[in-house]
């Protein structure tokens, strides 16, 4: 079966931003992440979501998911665990491997769930 893809438009617009802020994402007071070059996607009325580079990531958290999702804007996203002192926050992360060309900046990038993480701009 053939997978719709669609195209941002008026209808249905996305914007993909560098954030200059430094972006430090955490689980208690462990620090998962930490970047200055974030990137802010907004997307339609939702909130803005800030894709991480996976390089900023501490692997030491990263456990891959056999989960999958498909959105027709961005492509297939895959997930990943996070294991923490604290236990596995199961899919708590996803990233989009091979983004479609209109998002195509988010490739090597992360987005965390915020009622995951605590993520905090500075």
């Amino acid at each position: 079966m053939a997978r719709e893809i669609r195209t941002p438009g008026p209808d249905h617009p996305i914007a993909v931003e560098k954030n200059p802020a430094r972006v430090v994402v955490r689980v208690g007071d462990q620090v998962v992440a930490d970047t200055t070059a974030a990137l802010a996607l907004r997307e339609a009325n939702y909130p803005a979501v800030q894709y991480i580079p996976l390089a900023d990531v501490n692997p030491a958290f990263l456990k891959d998911s056999d989960t999958t999702t498909y959105c027709p804007y961005k492509g297939d996203a895959s997930y990943y665990t996070l294991v923490t002192a604290g236990g596995e926050l199961v899919d708590a992360i996803w990233t989009y491997r091979e983004p479609y060309p209109a998002v195509a900046e988010i490739a090597d990038h992360v987005a965390f769930y915020p009622d995951k993480v605590e993520t905090t701009e500075i």
